[in-house]
């Protein structure tokens, strides 16, 4: 039996999950504009935990979101997750935060899906996955335009979810085969499954030298005046 405790932090969403062998256990998840990240996640954790009936020392491994999304948000989960592996001497697995996105949506044969994250302006994180959630183009930063996932029109559905659909539905609308899910958002729910297949396959992260996975530089911007 896999005790996995999955964190979720890349966007807006605080997202902590408790899964045994593959199922969700518990899960607890505020998603909120504020970032409440820092103070709300190792509570999560604990009350994640409370309601699974385990305890840390019950932890197989830990798992969490590796981005792209939030700077800030991706910091501090894979800070918690590295932390929490040291102390308790537990792998690390680490989900793609747009490949967790694209399992919320079952699909049927002829479908894909494209989990996408706003970047500001025009611009998203996205991929794209077939309907048994298999990758068929990487995750890449791209400007939303008119001609945008065309190559794609050979499919009887296209799904777009996440916070970049929203962007994309006022530019792409027109095309029939487009579906759009803009309220989706990453949950640590969909990384019940995830987790425990890497876990089962032993596909684990070096604790010491794991980095989010950015997709761009961060820039700090200084302020006027």
């Amino acid at each position: 039996m896999a005790n996995i405790l999955n964190l979720e932090t890349a966007t807006t969403n605080c997202s902590v999950c408790v899964a045994v062998d593959g199922k969700v256990a518990s899960l607890v998840e505020e998603n909120s504009v504020n970032y409440s990240h820092s103070e709300q996640l190792h509570v999560f954790v604990e009350e994640a935990l409370r309601q699974a009936s385990l305890a840390l020392s019950d932890l197989d491994a830990v798992a969490v979101s590796k981005g792209p999304g939030s700077y800030t948000g991706l910091r501090i989960g894979v800070s918690s997750a590295k932390g929490l592996c040291y102390a308790l001497d537990l792998p690390l697995i680490s989900i793609p935060t747009l490949e967790s996105l694209a399992a919320q949506l079952k699909m049927e044969p002829g479908e894909v899906v494209i989990p996408m994250l706003d970047a500001k302006r025009m611009e998203v994180y996205s991929a794209v996955y077939d309907h048994e959630h298999k990758e068929i183009r990487g995750t890449r930063a791209e400007v939303i335009n008119e001609e945008s996932f065309q190559e794609f029109k050979k499919y009887q559905k296209i799904h777009l979810t996440g916070s970049g659909a929203k962007k994309c539905q006022e530019l792409l609308a027109v095309h029939k085969n487009f579906k759009f899910h803009t309220e989706a958002f990453p949950s640590a729910r969909e990384m019940a499954f995830l987790s425990h297949e890497k876990f089962k396959a032993g596909q684990f992260e070096d604790v010491a030298y794991f980095e989010p996975f950015y997709l761009k530089d961060f820039i700090l911007q200084k302020k006027k005046g």
